[in-house]
């Protein structure tokens, strides 16, 4: 009872009083502010709400969404990037197995199982898949065997070898990640693929907890770094082909790496249309962008 009197509480400072107080006198609407230079991996934050954060996992939660509504006449369109980390990776890596599964518009999640558990694609159970889905997306974040193994409940050895079958497969994801490390070792920081540059001066420190931190930083800081940059581009391509337009359309909300438009309700198919054109092609990789 006192968790689920915290939680009610939580909701109610939070997102009810907390966001009715920042509702527009003139307008009746939220003007969230969106920061450019707060978060160390460069993607964009939101205060004044954070309205990238709105509960989703409990039904009350859900409940709360419900107020976040279209204007009379208009529809809320919604697109967001198909792991877009992990192109990324397959993209900066170069690794010929990874760009092959995306090229081949293989479910990646089930061919890694396929790969690491030695079974089948068409064996693969969902079990077998989520696992293999922790082990892609903790790879990009540079895990242990021992995070892993909380994340599964699994034993550490498990785990472990989990990360090694991973990696003798996946050889040139395990090049890219230990060159990133070797380099953020020498030159203090690391890259994404636009050139912008993540300092990492944890990597040098005595401290061995501090520095372990440094090296899952500079795994994942190109990675995610890349992302972000991306999906800045991906706004500014998605901004340009509706001002060309002539739909009454404009982006209201950015999450990460999704995009939220306001549009006139019968435009709502040709602008989604529009949209995933446009955050398609926003950049190049050596992979499709879905």
């Amino acid at each position: 009872m006192i968790t689920e009197y915290r939680s009610v509480v939580k909701l109610k400072s939070t997102y009810v009083d907390g966001i009715e107080a920042l509702v527009n006198e003139k307008d009746g609407r939220i003007h969230s502010s969106f920061n450019q230079t707060i978060t160390t991996t460069g993607r964009i934050s939101s205060t004044d709400p954070n309205m990238q954060n709105i509960p989703v996992k409990t039904d009350m939660g859900r409940q709360i969404r419900k107020v976040f509504i279209a204007d009379d006449s208009m529809s809320l369109v919604d697109a967001d990037y198909s792991q877009i980390e992990l192109r990324v990776l397959a993209s900066l890596s170069g690794d010929e197995k990874l760009i092959e599964s995306y090229h081949s518009a293989a479910d990646i999640h089930a061919a890694t199982a396929s790969q690491v558990f030695h079974v089948p694609l068409e064996e693969v159970t969902p079990e077998l898949r989520r696992n293999a889905k922790a082990v892609n997306f903790g790879v990009v974040y540079g895990i242990s065997a021992f995070g892993l193994s909380e994340d599964l409940s699994i034993s550490r050895k498990e785990a472990l070898d989990y990360i090694n079958n991973y990696f003798k497969i996946y050889g040139g994801v395990k090049k890219f990640l230990d060159k990133q490390v070797a380099d953020a070792k020498e030159k203090g920081y690391v890259k994404t693929m636009f050139g912008r540059i993540r300092p990492i001066p944890e990597i040098k420190s005595s401290n061995f907890m501090t520095r372990s931190f440094g090296d899952r930083v500079a795994m994942n800081s190109p990675i995610q770094g890349s992302a972000a940059d991306i999906m800045k581009i991906s706004m500014l391509k998605v901004d340009e082909a509706l001002e060309k337009s002539e739909f009454d359309a404009r982006i209201v909300l950015q999450i990460h790496d999704e995009l939220l438009m306001e549009v006139k309700e019968d435009e709502a198919v040709k602008v989604s249309e529009l949209v995933e054109k446009a955050m398609k092609e926003a950049v190049s990789l050596k992979v499709p962008l879905e």
